[in-house]
């Protein structure tokens, strides 16, 4: 079993302490750092006022980008998956 370990973290202004286990602390301040610079995306628009409002913002476009990702890699594997079975095809009606 992992040993936790505290990371310091500064976000809008507040400090938090989140435990997480030692070999994922680098991706937890990763996370954090990404998230500083779409909160001060939001931030800097000027459309947004209050901090909750910045974050809840924020979260939902990081959660758009990464259904977006998402749906980019699934139709990659389905273009990889058609490529696959084309040259099957053509592999058997050479060798057959």
């Amino acid at each position: 079993m992992s040993k936790s370990v505290p990371v310091n973290l500064h976000i809008l202004a507040k400090d938090y302490v989140i435990a997480c286990p030692e070999e994922k602390r680098d991706t937890l301040l990763a996370s954090a750092q990404f998230l500083k610079e779409k909160v001060q995306q939001v931030r800097e628009s000027g459309k947004v006022g209050s901090n909750e409002r910045i974050v809840v913002i924020s979260a939902l476009n990081i959660i758009h980008e990464y259904l977006h990702y998402q749906d980019s890699q699934q139709q990659l594997n389905n273009e990889i998956i058609r490529l696959e079975e084309k040259l099957e095809l053509a592999l058997s009606k050479i060798s057959g």
